[in-house]
């Protein structure tokens, strides 16, 4: 036997143990079979021996836990204590307040997807659908969204009755308290459908309902807190606000100056025991409407009258409007989009201990209680408005470049725009599903720290891409304002989702894989915890059970990132149908690549890592189309893998693998280590880049799935407003969809015979007239013909002005009618 025999064994074992990440004492045992089999079939046997050897030397050390624990585990404790990188107050209470849901499976590099496809599928209770139905439905047929933004720059007075009325400011209020009690799914439901009439509303619905008043209360107020203020805040009787940003605090909130010093002092007529505050906050929604307001401060006692620290940390108060020293400013105007918004300030402001959120006991707890919030409320509102958005325009911009006809043809036959509406409906499928996905891990009772991060970041970003491809198909009728238009208020308002809730730029590069690699990583935190504790001998015998999952961990992943990779993913278990196993098994591919990179950069680059934003970024955007994919996947299977859908589908997944193979790519090019770069790319990607982004085919299927009318552009639709009528441009559009397709072969046949036939009238209805008595169309078709022009029309129409109509009101107060300055007149 040859010299090659016992060193291939010595692989073939090592390979197979590390992909199926078997435990040292196994690994050593088959390697011992392996060998004394070669030998004993006449091997070479110094190799033999030499692979003996090593086997030896890697096992017993490892094996004889006297011998490992002092010897090699706690020196690695000593580095691991050295490089770990140090973490702020802001990142510290992050990672305790997030649960793991899923997403800690993307970072094992073999994703458990049976568990994914089975959790239950999301589903609104009877009470939920009749909400949708009934008063949300109303509520859109009352919006009028160029009245709002341009003429009243505010909800009318009837609107903002309704929407107290109807407690769409307690959908998360408990009904004990009277609200309306409703799962994470509904909320997500309700601004997905308000959003896709105006953003405007689906913000005032939507803030209440996130990170607020009411929302803390629930979570940690007090009885007698609750009691009062929850069924006040359920029905409009106290709108609130919450503030937390200010000029100087923005996206590093553990550093606002804001301040409240305990002190005694007035309350109602009384002498308490309180806070004397000062603040200044700005972007605040709902400020210049709101009777109470949630605020964050920093809470100092230099005088000990409730303990010994004087420095107490960030706490949470609820401030009414009507306290002394309150100054609610003027109004911010956020890019013509004109929901409630504005600054709040106050000097000497005294509150008693009461109207601390949970009371004195949870003061200094401040920052623990908004991470806990905040993820679940970044979960919902915006990504629930990217949703709303971007299924509406991609419902709308299909039937328009259907009607909407150049050079005898429907505009959505252009390639051009086929690429611009594939772009629309596949994001449009994926932001719809990863908004739900989220949704759904609230209601399963996750904090979703990571997942609402790569949510927020990811349906806002898509959103505006979708509204921006919108804008290009639609031309004219996108870029002249008026009651027609329904996409410039939302092109307008896309930057205000990128920027709120964390800044999307901030969010990608620090928060997704910042967070994800410690919070998600199987053993990163036990190893922290480890390093952390201060008893010498517990922490060795914690961190040496982390260190050696860890390294099985981390071989394992480095195996299957070039098994996978050589195979084109072509082998393993996974769950789903003939169609979607394929898709599963590139995800399993990508998960041990980033699980790979994830465990080099974190061993190299340790705390630097954390200032490294690019690579961060790029593994960010790994972890983030992970993630995405499966939320689609898992909505695919949940509707029941329905044929008509596989467009949007693949669209979907193609995209997603591009998008992780140019991030990948792009990490290793730039890896900070060059040389590492370059053994990580061999292992990453042994046949090089594989994944191309979808294709013209594919995109002429999407593009023509939104332009005829069929079950996948109905599911695709769902939850959105588009009912036809008078101030929804954009449902009256789509409503016109069938017609037009009904009425093509007649026009086709029409426009033939004024080319062929000798039709000499030129206007249309005489056209019409001869076509008839030529019998080239019969009176039905006719008919048809009309109809078919006054919806064209109806389509394509843009809105024009009288001057004063444009003028703001404020002008005609400087100015008379003729423009003049009224002293001049």
């Amino acid at each position: 036997m040859s010299i090659a025999a016992p060193i291939l064994a010595f692989l073939l074992i090592s390979g197979f143990a590390a992909y199926h990440r078997m435990r040292l004492i196994t690994w050593a045992v088959l390697q011992a079979i392996a060998l004394a089999a070669c030998w004993w079939l006449g091997a070479h046997q110094t190799t033999t021996l030499v692979l003996a050897i090593i086997t030896a030397v890697i096992a017993v050390p490892l094996l004889l836990p006297f011998i490992r624990k002092p010897l090699i585990v706690a020196p690695l404790l000593n580095v691991f204590r050295k490089i770990l990188p140090p973490l702020s107050q802001t990142e510290r209470i992050a990672l305790e307040t997030g649960s793991v849901g899923f997403e800690g499976e993307l970072f094992t590099g073999d994703p458990d997807w049976q568990k994914l496809l089975a959790y239950p599928k999301p589903q609104l209770t009877a009470e939920e659908q009749a909400f949708l139905d009934g008063p949300v439905e109303e509520l859109c047929k009352m919006i009028n969204d160029w009245e709002l933004t341009h003429v009243h720059a505010d909800l009318p007075p009837e609107i903002w009755e309704f929407i107290k009325k109807n407690k769409f400011f307690g959908m998360i209020i408990p009904k004990e308290y009277g609200g309306l009690g409703f799962s994470a799914l509904a909320h997500h439901k309700v601004i997905q459908k308000i959003a896709s009439i105006s953003s405007v509303v689906s913000s005032t619905v939507g803030v209440p309902n996130s990170l607020g008043p009411g929302e803390l209360l629930n979570h940690y107020g007090t009885k007698e807190q609750k009691d009062y203020y929850l069924p006040r805040l359920a029905v409009g009787e106290e709108v609130p606000c919450f503030g937390l940003t200010g000029p100087f605090a923005g996206s590093d909130a553990t550093s606002i100056p804001d301040y409240g010093i305990v002190c005694k002092g007035t309350w109602q007529g009384q002498e308490v025991l309180g806070v004397r505050l000062t603040f200044d906050k700005r972007y605040i929604t709902l400020a210049p409407v709101a009777t109470l307001i949630g605020l964050a401060f920093r809470m100092y006692d230099p005088d000990g009258l409730i303990g010994q620290t004087k420095d107490i940390g960030i706490t949470l108060a609820l401030v009414p409007r009507d306290t002394p020293g309150v100054e609610i400013g003027r109004r911010h105007f956020p890019l013509n989009s004109p929901f409630q918004n504005g600054p709040i300030r106050g000097k000497d402001v005294f509150i008693p201990l009461s109207q601390l959120i949970g009371g004195a006991e949870m003061a200094g707890k401040g920052w623990n209680m908004l991470n806990e919030c905040l993820a679940v409320g970044r979960s919902i509102t915006l990504p629930s408005t990217a949703s709303g958005g971007a299924k509406f325009g991609a419902r709308v911009t299909g039937a328009y470049a259907r009607i909407r006809k150049q050079f005898g043809l429907s505009v959505g036959r252009f390639e051009g725009v086929e690429e611009a509406l594939a772009r629309i409906g596949g994001k449009a499928y994926t932001v719809s599903a990863l908004s739900q996905a989220t949704a759904a891990a609230v209601d399963r009772g996750d904090v979703p720290s990571v997942p609402s991060a790569i949510a927020k970041y990811h349906c806002t970003s898509m959103g505006r891409e979708v509204i921006s491809d919108t804008m290009d198909v639609i031309g004219g009728k996108g870029i002249i304002l008026g009651p027609r238009n329904f996409a410039g208020r939302n092109w307008q308002a896309a930057p205000i989702s990128i920027t709120v809730e964390g800044a999307n730029i901030m969010t990608r590069s620090l928060l997704i894989f910042g967070q994800g690699a410690i919070l998600c990583h199987p053993w990163v935190m036990k190893e922290m915890k480890a390093a952390q504790e201060k008893d010498r001998k517990a922490a060795v015998a914690s961190f040496d059970e982390s260190l050696a999952g860890h390294v099985r961990f981390g071989f394992s992943n480095a195996v299957r990132s070039f098994w996978l990779g050589l195979t084109g993913s072509q082998f393993g278990s996974v769950p789903g149908n003939a169609y979607t196993r394929p898709f599963f098994r590139k995800l399993d591919r990508y998960s041990a690549n980033l699980a790979l990179m994830t465990d080099v950069s974190m061993l190299l680059l340790g705390g630097k890592l954390k200032f490294k934003e690019s690579l961060s970024g790029r593994l960010g955007d790994v972890l983030s189309h992970l993630y995405m994919a499966g939320a689609v996947l898992k909505r695919y299977h949940d509707e029941g893998t329905p044929e008509a859908d596989k467009p949007l589908l693949a669209w979907s997944m193609y995209n997603s693998f591009h998008v992780i193979e140019k991030a990948l790519s792009d990490a290793l090019r730039n890896f900070p280590i060059r040389p590492v770069g370059w053994l990580l790319w061999a292992l990453v990607f042994p046949l090089g880049r594989r994944a191309e982004a979808p294709g013209d085919r594919l995109n002429h299927r999407v593009a023509s799935l939104l332009m005829t009318p069929n079950e996948a552009r109905d599911r695709l639709g769902q939850g959105v407003f588009l009912t036809p009528c008078e101030n929804n441009p954009g449902g009256r559009i789509d409503s016109y969809l069938a017609k037009a397709v009904q009425a093509e072969p007649v026009e086709r046949k029409f426009l033939k015979a004024l080319k062929t036939k000798g039709i000499e009238a030129l206007d249309f209805n005489a056209q019409l007239d001869e076509a008839v008595a030529e019998g080239v169309i019969t009176a039905e078709e006719r008919k048809l013909l009309e109809e078919l022009r006054q919806i064209t029309l109806d389509t394509i129409t843009v809105d024009d002005f009288d001057v004063h109509e444009l003028r703001a009101a404020s002008f005609y107060d400087r100015y008379g009618n003729d423009g003049r300055p009224k002293a001049a007149a």
